[in-house]
């Protein structure tokens, strides 16, 4: 008597708001059925049982696991199984075969079942995720801010002549801030009154994401500073920076195998734009903008004041360089230093 041998399956998953399409392939490539469940625990689990059911499982390719897929993927890896990243299906497919959930549920499994999808997916579960969080929360103070800041002097500029002249005479912007945020109305319906109330709504507006942002700045520097110990010594690079590289990175650093890997999710890296023996390469406008203009930044800090990067900046200079040019080159040894720092494994300390 012969035992019957277990197939084994890929799950190909195409994620929605509020339900979740999966389709099941065996490792010859036949479908062997399709589910829909619900986007919540009790359909997570489901999918996982209905799954077993179907043989071993190798593999779960999931869309979207840093959106509507995140719980689905969270939980998938928390009990042990393979979660692949698959990216969205290819437009040429798509539009030879048309669209819809099943066919790209399967477009997901096929993919992980080649090979052309093998990123692993952010567990979206440690300190990283709070950072994030807390970081995008950071962001929108810091831009409403600035838009409270921008209408605030539009309205000095057009403001009555006694009142402008007066504001004009404050030394800093604290002092501006803090002097329009004090202002008594009158109760008289007046312009003038009027535009004070209006400066005062702004002030105090202005004054509370300044404390708000303040409040956010203490609660994410321990938490950078716990996964980048070390690395806010590096010239230029600031707790925002160390915080945009580490959303980019994830929990698990492991996933960026190289800094070109690196250097590519940031958009820093050349990309081919010739066939033959011309060999030119073209700017990278993909990869995460974040984290390239953090690179940026980081690049311009250090033309500015960081002596070795002045020594490198006219070296490049003389050999014909424009400052696009340097400016990219800068960015690419950036990530490099910053792989070294994030992602290259801990060489373990011998014993005295």
């Amino acid at each position: 008597m012969t035992s019957q041998r277990v197939p084994t399956i890929i799950i190909g998953v195409d994620t929605h708001k509020d339900t979740h399409v999966a389709v099941a392939l065996d490792s010859q490539g036949t479908t062997l059925g399709h589910r829909s469940i619900t986007a919540d625990m009790d359909g997570y689990l489901e999918l996982e049982q209905w799954a077993v059911t179907l043989g071993q499982i190798k593999a779960f390719g999931v869309e979207g696991t840093g959106s509507y897929g995140a719980g689905l993927s969270r939980l998938l890896l928390t009990r042990g199984h393979r979660v692949i990243e698959v990216s969205r299906p290819n437009r040429l497919i798509r539009a030879q075969h048309g669209k819809n959930d099943h066919f790209d549920a399967e477009g997901a499994a096929r993919s992980v079942l080649n090979g052309q999808a093998t990123a692993l997916p952010k567990p979206h579960n440690g300190t990283v995720e709070m950072i994030r969080q807390l970081k995008i929360v950071r962001d929108t103070a810091v831009k409403s801010r600035s838009q409270a800041m921008v209408t605030l002097k539009s309205l000095i500029i057009n403001a009555p002549t006694a009142l402008r002249e007066k504001l004009g005479k404050c030394r800093g912007k604290m002092a501006l801030i803090r002097t329009i945020a004090a202002f008594r109305i009158s109760q008289e319906r007046t312009l003038l009154s009027l535009t004070k109330t209006a400066m005062r709504s702004l002030a105090r507006r202005w004054l509370a994401l300044h404390d708000e942002i303040a409040a956010l700045d203490c609660d994410l520097d321990p938490l950078v500073e716990s996964k980048a110990a070390g690395l806010h010594a590096a010239h230029g690079i600031a707790t925002m920076t160390i915080a945009d590289m580490l959303i980019l990175i994830g929990d698990n650093p492991a996933r960026i195998q190289s800094e070109a890997a690196l250097a590519r999710l940031c958009g820093v890296c050349p990309i081919p734009a010739s066939s033959g023996r011309t060999n030119r390469f073209r700017l990278n406008r993909g990869g995460n903008r974040q984290a390239n203009a953090a690179l940026y930044r980081v690049a311009i800090v250090r033309m500015r004041t960081h002596p070795p990067t002045l020594a490198y900046v006219a070296k490049r200079t003389a050999n014909g360089k424009t400052r696009s040019e340097i400016i990219r080159c800068l960015k690419r040894y950036i990530v490099r230093e910053i792989f070294t720092a994030l992602c290259r494994p801990k060489e373990p300390e011998l014993p005295a």
